[in-house]
């Protein structure tokens, strides 16, 4: 997949969307210095290119009652494509799940889980996971505290400015 170049303006939107996507379009336009028009066109150019993948709101998870953060280490008995993939499958049926990735290493898996209690953690590995048809191993960590958490992308570290347009 080529990467896609954004100008200086597109940076600034993507910027201002990942601090407070609930902007409306007329606030946009103000902090990024565009008119309503040209910047609700920029804002659908990066949604249909996949750029913007969509939008949402970020709960804190703590004050709703689900305070432990868990990483899970899951190893399954094969790597093979079909196991790969029906284990994926389970995952994505699992709404703890706030994150699984396929892994380098010791591991095959790791996820990052939302729990309420240890007695919840319990029954998702005891009912759920060690349910998974292939799973090896299960190791879990407790996360003791957040140090950091970011939702948005650091735009100048990874993406190339696209040049500039001359003018005609």
């Amino acid at each position: 997949m080529p990467t896609i170049l954004l100008d200086a303006i597109d940076r600034r939107i993507l910027t201002e969307l990942q601090d407070d996507a609930g902007l409306t379009n007329v606030e946009l336009a103000e902090r990024v210095g565009l008119s309503p028009s040209p910047c609700l066109a920029r804002v659908r150019a990066l949604e249909t290119s996949g750029v913007i993948a969509r939008r949402v709101a970020l709960l804190d998870a703590a004050k709703l009652g689900s305070n432990i953060s868990v990483f899970i280490q899951v190893t399954l008995e094969k790597q093979t494509a079909a196991a790969l993939q029906a284990f994926e499958r389970a995952i994505l049926r699992i709404p703890e799940v706030m994150e699984c990735y396929l892994m380098t290493g010791d591991a095959d898996y790791l996820l990052r889980v939302v729990v309420p209690d240890t007695l919840a953690l319990q029954h998702l590995i005891i009912d759920r996971l060690s349910g998974v048809a292939g799973v090896a191993t299960i190791r879990s960590s407790f996360a003791l505290k957040q140090i950091k958490y970011k939702t948005a992308l650091p735009l100048d570290r990874l993406v190339e400015e696209a040049p500039t347009a001359r003018k005609r």
